[in-house]
């Protein structure tokens, strides 16, 4: 068989799929049931996965209440031969889990639309139930070693619900609609339990970066826990790995059908029924998030400011139902076709009329063959998570002409640098967009055009699939069955036998490794037991001692200038080889490259009582070891999160330390320091490491397997040894000192 673009060779597990719905239609036909495959994004992404594997689809597969037990067993039938697992749900669950809390209350909320959300929200319950049915029958299906992949804000419970029925089980989760902001998460009252399901997945996938911020922001606010950028690290020692994933669509397909003489001859037909007017084209499904109306005012707007526009254009506007068991989309439907009516009312004549309302569902054929006859397509929703139509209608551009006006509110927005990017709330700008975008001269047409289908095929739905089950794999590379290994030696035992080695290299941290950490930089002075400390394990023979710091080169210098030791400063940016040699700068800093940074770190010092900013060489640290201890961990990561999209791409990198968030020069790395120790050691040398925060994870990382490299006080992904605190490190080095012969300095 030949392997599917975006689809490994060999795929490493069976790969379990969860969706609401499973990837089918059913008809019934003579008494018996047919199945025939559905489209969409999600399908045409994971069905090569699925084909390839051994694994299974979970999911609704549709109302079955009707069917006769003859056409319930041919169902069971079809479905079995083509891997699926039905989750069976009752018309009442269907109504109350799926209309009622998924889609009246969820969905309106990612989105935005907190008036929207019922003041009753009383399907909560069955929610949860059919998040533990859909969890039960994954449960059932599982084997040692499977991948799970759950999808969507139906089934946010169930990475959770799973993690307790599974604790080593691969399970990854992805979002297709936004994360919101986390004030407009809070007012879910089941927040808590909506974290805690996603949180039970190995890794968290959203379409964009801002809505990982979001997540982030509301585990802190709601959880009171502090993630790092991409991880989060929860009680009990697992991590869970976030991650952006924009979603694409299947670009070879809709190419290959724009080009089939099908398409072209509709495409011409919808041209020419045009009278040669320019097309404006909308195609979305029936929902209040898409923005029709206010496209619809925009359109308005445009005609009473242009009349003469009423017979050169022409907007094709097609609404797919949508959710018409939902309340709220059935009072929707009457206020987008009042809104038709009266434009054509308003602006129509004997000859045409501006606004052509489509609502019902088009073709393939149709649709691409819309894409294919637009001059400009309007993508305007009030907010998307990603919305494929935008990726769709530049697939369908083969002749590389048209225009995308796309809004700012789509996930979308962030990836297609070539759309005419426009808030769909201001109902002004949108008709000037237009205008705009119907002036647009070839050129710039074309332009635009190939920069959106470069980016639509360089990152379709196989690479989309391919990137999150890589990641996945790489998040958790045990699978269900965890590693067992044999016990190894001790820290004692390393240690003790590092100590008969020819030469030893101790690359010591200062900062909560040495001495304990104080509530201000200066109060961390070394005492007299530290000095006597670093004195005796420099003096003996084939041994050096490396400290390794974020501090700035005057305090270490002031302190340990006068002891036989190396001193790295700024995180190894400043290096001063041994007493009486002059500091060096490892690299050459850009000119003035803190003047952009600064303004912003000290509105978070004004904001932020008890906070205050160092100023290095290398780096700029915001400290807040004295700020109440809520607030300051909020604000750390609020001003995380803004360096990190304010300053991307640049010479420059945030890290976060202990109560303190520099942004530091990526010239100042402890791993190249590790690296420089590790090349210029001999053969035979025991280097030995010992660090507490995340700079010294850079220099773990960068050390030999052979290397002996000790955490404090937290588990680490690169050290294999933890030790409690700065009193077990310095136990540990009088140790050393002692077992190569010299007693040590005493305690």
């Amino acid at each position: 068989m030949t392997a599917t673009r975006g689809v490994p060779g060999n795929v490493p597990t069976r790969l379990i799929i969860v969706a609401n719905r499973l990837p089918l239609t059913t008809h019934v036909v003579d008494g018996g049931v047919r199945v025939s495959p559905s489209s969409g994004g999600l399908v045409t992404g994971l069905a090569p996965w699925h084909e390839r594997g051994d694994g299974v689809w979970v999911g609704w597969p549709g109302e079955t209440d009707g069917l006769s037990a003859e056409c319930k067993a041919d169902l069971d039938r079809q479905l079995d031969e083509r891997r699926f697992v039905q989750v069976q749900l009752s018309g009442d669950e269907i109504e109350r889990y799926y209309h009622g809390f998924s889609n009246s209350v969820l969905w309106p909320l990612f989105h935005y639309q907190v008036d929207r959300v019922p003041v009753d929200a009383a399907d909560w319950e069955a929610y949860r139930v059919a998040n533990e049915r859909f969890a039960e029958s994954v449960w059932r299906e599982y084997r040692p070693g499977d991948t799970i992949w759950v999808h969507d804000y139906q089934l946010m419970l169930v990475p959770g619900l799973l993690r307790a029925r599974l604790p080593h089980a691969r399970i990854g989760f992805f979002l297709h609609t936004p994360f919101p902001s986390s004030e407009v998460f809070r007012v879910l009252p089941w927040r808590q339990e909506i974290l805690d399901g996603m949180l039970g997945a190995d890794l968290v996938g959203f379409h964009t970066f801002a809505y990982l911020r979001h997540f982030v922001t509301s585990l802190l606010h709601v959880e009171g826990i502090e993630a790092d950028v991409d991880h989060v690290h929860l009680a009990g020692g697992r991590d869970v790995r976030l991650g952006a994933f924009p979603m694409g669509i299947d670009t070879e397909s809709f190419a290959a059908l724009a080009s089939t003489p099908e398409v072209v001859a509709e495409s011409n037909t919808i041209r020419q029924d045009a009278g040669g007017r320019r097309i404006l084209l909308g195609i979305d499904r029936l929902d209040y998030t898409k923005g029709i109306p206010r496209r619809l005012h925009a359109i308005e707007r445009l005609l009473a400011q242009q009349p003469e526009l009423a017979d050169t254009i022409r907007y094709i506007q097609v609404a797919v139902p949508s959710r018409g068991e939902v309340d709220a989309y059935q009072k929707f439907k009457p206020q987008v076709e009042e809104l038709v009516g009266r434009i054509n009312g308003a602006f129509g004549s004997l000859r045409s009329a501006p606004v052509h309302y489509v609502h019902h569902p088009v073709s393939p054929v149709e649709l691409v063959a819309l894409y294919r006859a637009a001059d400009v397509m309007l993508v305007t929703p009030l907010r998307d998570g990603m919305n494929l139509v935008a990726k769709e209608f530049a697939a369908s551009r083969i002749d590389e002409d048209g225009v995308l006006v796309l809004s700012e509110f789509a996930g979308a927005a962030v990836e297609l640098d070539g759309a005419v990017v426009v808030n769909p709330y201001d109902v002004e700008a949108v008709a000037d967009t237009i205008l705009h975008a119907l002036s647009l001269p070839r050129a710039e047409r074309r332009a635009r055009m190939k920069m959106l289908r470069r980016q639509v095929t360089d990152h379709d739905v196989h690479a989309w699939a391919a990137g999150f089950v890589a990641t996945l794999l790489e998040a958790c590379p045990a699978g269900s069955v965890p590693v067992v290994t044999p016990p190894g030696p001790s820290l004692a035992t390393v240690l003790k036998s590092a100590g008969t080695s020819a030469h030893v290299r101790l690359l010591l941290d200062y900062d909560g490794t040495l001495v304990p950490l104080a509530r201000s930089p200066e109060a961390a002075t070394p005492d007299e037991e530290l000095s006597r400390l670093l004195q005796a394990l420099a003096a003996l023979p084939g041994t050096r001692v490396d400290i390794v710091s974020g501090r700035p080169r005057e305090p270490l210098e002031e302190w340990f200038g006068h002891l036989p030791v190396s001193l790295w400063a700024e995180h190894g940016f400043w290096h001063r080889p041994g007493p009486s040699q002059a500091w060096r700068a490892t690299a050459n800093p850009p000119g003035r490259w803190q003047d952009r940074i600064r303004p912003m770190l000290d509105q978070f010092v004004a904001s932020t009582p008890g906070s205050h900013v160092e100023v290095k060489t290398s780096s700029l640290v915001w400290h807040f070891r004295g700020a109440q201890r809520d607030h300051g961990v909020r604000q750390a990561h609020e001003l995380r999160m803004m360096l990190g999209t304010a300053f991307s791409n640049q010479p420059w990198g945030v890290m976060e330390g202990k109560k303190a968030i520099e942004v530091r020069l990526r010239a100042a790395d402890k791993a190249a320091v590790a690296a420089r120790v590790a090349s210029e050691s001999e053969p035979d040398t025991a280097i030995i490491a010992i660090g507490d925060d995340r700079t010294d994870e850079d220099m773990f990382a960068a050390l030999p397997e052979s290397s002996v490299r000790v955490a404090v006080g937290q588990r680490s992904r690169h050290a294999p040894y933890v030790v409690q605190d700065y009193r077990e490190v310095r136990r540990l080095l009088r140790g050393l000192a002692a077992d190569r012969g010299t007693g040590g300095p005493g305690s």
